[in-house]
């Protein structure tokens, strides 16, 4: 069964994109809790996120350093 996010991810339900790359997706949450409230996500399905291996881990929290970076910048 695919969650929100696969299918965010595959196009099937509309988000506002921030940031892509092969591995990880970052778009703005439709019920933000402040103003550029940002989700980054694996695009691979995943149950939990300590489920995810310890370098996917990692690098997603290094994608969600950059976004977060650059949203502070906007």
């Amino acid at each position: 069964m695919n969650s929100v996010f696969t299918k965010i991810i595959n196009g099937e339900l509309p988000a506002y994109k921030i940031a892509e790359n092969d591995k990880f997706l970052a778009f703005l949450d439709v019920n933000p809790n402040a103003k550029g409230h940002t989700l980054c996500i694996p695009k691979q399905e995943i149950n939990k996120i300590f489920d995810m291996n310890e370098d996917l881990y990692l690098e997603l929290m290094q994608f969600s350093r950059k976004i977060a970076i650059a949203l502070e910048k906007a």
